[in-house]
């Protein structure tokens, strides 16, 4: 199971490398999807714990 998860980290490592370098826009795009989306996440966390604490 080790080896498996090893192997598939390289391949993800490798894919990401390949997509910065070949398509740096296209990466650039998906880091700023990613980051909306963990921020979205972070506010909405905020506004349960407020309307929890109301």
């Amino acid at each position: 199971m080790a080896q498996a998860r090893k192997i598939v980290t390289w391949v993800v490592l490798a894919f990401v490398l390949y997509t910065i370098i070949d398509q740096p826009a296209r990466a650039a795009d998906l880091v700023q999807v990613g980051f909306v989306g963990i921020s979205n996440g972070a506010k909405s966390i905020g506004q349960f714990m407020h309307d929890l604490a109301d």
